[in-house]
């Protein structure tokens, strides 16, 4: 099959014979429609330490690795082990695999799993390919009425869902969002849906700056230019209740501490290369709670958390799916037309959509 492989930094390939991977007895091959291009994939196409250089104990997988894990597709093959899924069913892909086994799993809380792998990084299967093969558990169900192409997007609105509900957000509240790109507009999205009474973005890249605003932002700020702090105390009398820090900077991040109020929250779905100071006296003596955010409810707690709650979402017309599509290109123009657009810090898009 065709599919994009990772080999090192900067440098995927458009393989023409990537084997394909057999169907084991609980797994399912998934023809692939949709792939969105990730926040995360950018990190690993520059710096590359999550897929396995070497063998992973796990998975066996090593470079090259298939790339991809924001996917939709069609069931077209089903182990002989396999009930809850048929040939033919549209599906959106959850892309991670927790272990069962360690002392996190064994008490429900599957997402903070010690020993998660994750499809299109430690599986040497992905998205970014024609088929792929994976357990069954990690196959949703999309209804009749939601497009094939939308479950591509299930992932990452489930990230902004999820960032939501851990916070202390509550209806009625005020809150500020620091970094624009497509998770931190997931959760533009996720905090207006849930009742956020005023809503501020952060964002130096005017692109996205516009889209947050027509994916409900009232007032957006481009910190190159603006005080974001200043201007978000002025409008809310002292902060706002909620902030969100998706932007892996320390500038962010401790704007967006200093932009809440007392007692307010600040919710942390960034990762970054570097360290970020701090200064303490801001958190404590002001009572400010900093909370981490990742990813969303993994199986088979995922049939009752984020993902099936998007998956709902969409199908009832809750959610503007082509607000944050900007690109659809095909796999043969990924790196060209994908990777690197989105690698501009001027760049025009948010969600590029990939088809194999």
């Amino acid at each position: 099959m065709k599919a994009a492989r990772l080999y090192g930094e900067s440098d995927i390939r458009i393989d023409e014979d990537v084997p394909d991977n057999t169907v084991g007895p609980g797994d399912v091959r998934i023809n692939v429609d949709t792939c969105g291009i990730c926040g995360s994939d950018l990190h690993e196409f520059r710096n590359p330490d999550a897929t396995p250089a070497e063998t992973h104990p796990q998975t066996g997988a090593k470079r090259p690795v298939v790339i991809g894990h924001e996917f939709s597709g069609v069931v077209s093959e089903v182990g002989e082990d396999v009930t809850r899924l048929s040939v033919g069913d549209p599906v959106a892909v959850h892309p991670n695999i927790p272990c069962y086994e360690c002392v996190y799993c064994e008490d429900g809380e599957y997402n903070r799993c010690e020993n998660v792998v994750s499809i299109g990084f430690h599986t040497g299967t992905g998205g970014f390919g024609e088929t792929t093969v994976i357990p069954q558990e990690h196959a949703h169900v999309l209804p009749n009425g939601i497009e094939l192409w939308e479950g591509a997007l299930v992932e990452p609105l489930a990230v902004g869902l999820h960032a939501v509900r851990r916070s202390s957000f509550d209806s009625g509240d005020t809150v500020a969002v620091f970094g624009g790109g497509p998770i931190g507009l997931t959760t533009v999205r996720a905090a207006r849906a849930a009742g956020a009474k005023q809503v501020f973005v952060s964002e130096p890249n005017e692109h996205r700056r516009a889209k947050a605003a027509e994916l409900g932002a009232d007032v957006t700020i481009d910190p190159f230019e603006e005080d974001a702090e200043e201007i978000i105390k002025r409008a809310t009398e002292g902060g706002v209740e909620a902030a969100f820090e998706f932007a892996g900077a320390e500038p962010a991040f401790n704007a967006a501490v200093r932009s809440t109020r007392r007692g307010g929250s600040i919710t942390v779905g960034s990762l970054t290369d570097g360290e970020i100071s701090t200064d303490m006296a801001e958190i404590v003596m002001k009572e400010r709670t900093v909370t981490g955010t990742f990813c969303y409810g993994f199986p088979p707690r995922s049939f009752r958390t984020e993902f099936d709650a998007i998956i709902e979402a969409i199908d009832r017309g809750d959610v503007d799916t082509e607000a944050f599509v900007t690109g659809r290109i095909s796999l043969d123009d990924l790196v060209e037309e994908g990777y690197e657009q989105l690698l501009d810090p001027e760049t025009e898009h948010v969600k590029i959509l990939v088809e194999p």
